[in-house]
């Protein structure tokens, strides 16, 4: 039957690290080695967020905007932060269970909860602005546009709130599969449309005015006996280009290339990533189950550089600073590569309860949360 959203957390986490189901791990977490350090990553400020992600790890990823640090815990305790210093701006409790990642956009903050209630704040001193309900709990960050706040919630089901008042404008719902992994994709969202993957397989893009899909496609097909075997999520976000090229991963599926306007194929690899990849220039950069991590033309798909150091230790979705690659892991370490070559150039343990949560970046400045709460900024200094 269906996974509940409050499904035990150990099937939860098994299923996110790509272990199909198993007792014992598809990969096991190789130890770090040593490696040719050529940065260093020095400690700016840390503050903790109150309870961290909980013991489900909800995805509560931290926003940024002018110089503003956002993040919140599993409780509903939010704080901004002053970028630069790390000092409180304001904090506020909610009375609610968060359960998604922070989004900041124009003077507003936006995040999910449990209950499935999106909620919007100000910026400026936290007050909420409006809340409303939507079909079931929500764990991927709402997204907005000028007008809109599209969110998906754990059942499949994409809601379109006035970004005002966060009245319901329209609703899309799709098919979900028997068994589903504990997240959900994140649309991408821009003015006419909504890029949105699902748990069957499926990606749609909707046109924001009446939720109708413009053209659907199945990204990934399940194979297999068990339910297990068939995960098919679309579970990171779809990245655009400024030139309509759309990139999309899929458990257990594939890696495709698209034409955003048509859907129209630009290339495709065998591919199982249920995490978000980076787009940096012709660059792209994903991470698959096995968090190997990989570089590729994104304009051929060619592969450029594969890294199989990091296997088996649970990576978040990539970010870029100066040059480098930025994954947290398992055991909270913060892991720098060469952007151009792969290889690991520096690192730095945040907290041993771990990272599971894409790091923010800016500049040379890491912002990143472990799973306890703590948030760290690291600033990256080279040695040679």
């Amino acid at each position: 039957m269906k996974m509940p959203a409050f499904a035990l957390v150990a099937a939860a986490l098994t299923l996110l690290a790509g272990c199909a189901g198993k007792v014992e791990p598809q990969y096991p977490p190789k130890e770090l080695t040593g490696f040719n350090a050529t940065v260093e990553l020095d400690s700016a400020w840390s503050q903790s967020i109150g309870e961290g992600l909980g013991r489900a790890r909800y995805p509560i990823s931290a926003a940024s905007e002018d110089g503003t640090i956002f993040a919140a815990d599993t409780e509903g305790h939010v704080v901004a932060l002053e970028a630069e210093s790390g000092d409180t701006r304001w904090e506020r409790d909610l009375d609610t269970a968060i359960s998604s990642g922070l989004t900041a956009r124009t003077g507003q903050l936006f995040l999910g909860t449990r209950n499935g209630e999106v909620l919007a704040l100000s910026q400026d001193d936290g007050e909420i602005q409006w809340r409303s309900r939507v079909s079931s709990e929500v764990l991927a960050a709402p997204q907005a546009n000028t007008q809109l706040v599209i969110v998906q919630s754990v059942d499949g089901g994409v809601t379109a709130l006035d970004r005002v008042s966060g009245d319901e404008r329209w609703v899309y719902t799709s098919s979900q599969p028997a068994l589903t992994l504990r997240g959900t994709g994140t649309p991408q969202v821009i003015e006419p449309v909504s890029f949105v993957g699902f748990a069957n397989g499926r990606l749609a893009t909707l046109d924001n005015r009446s939720g109708q899909p413009l053209w659907e496609m199945r990204v990934a097909v399940p194979q297999g006996r068990s339910e297990v075997d068939r995960l098919v999520d679309l579970a990171g976000q779809p990245v655009l280009t400024p030139d309509g090229r759309l990139y999309v991963t899929s458990y257990n599926g594939r890696l495709m290339a698209l034409e955003a306007t048509s859907g129209e194929v630009m290339w495709e690899r065998d591919y199982s990533s249920y995490l978000t990849p980076l787009l940096v220039g012709d660059y792209l950069f994903t991470v698959n189950e096995a968090s190997h991590i990989m570089a590729l033309d994104a304009l051929s798909g060619e592969q450029i550089w594969r890294n199989e150091d990091l296997e088996g230790r649970w990576l978040t979705s990539p970010a870029f600073a100066d040059g480098k690659l930025v994954l947290g892991d398992f055991e909270g370490y913060v892991h720098l590569l060469d952007a151009r070559n792969g290889d690991i150039v520096g690192r730095t343990r945040v907290d041993s309860s771990g990272i599971s949560v894409r790091p923010l970046t800016e500049g040379r400045r890491i912002y990143a949360q472990a799973n306890d709460g703590r948030l760290e900024a690291l600033q990256i200094r080279e040695t040679q």
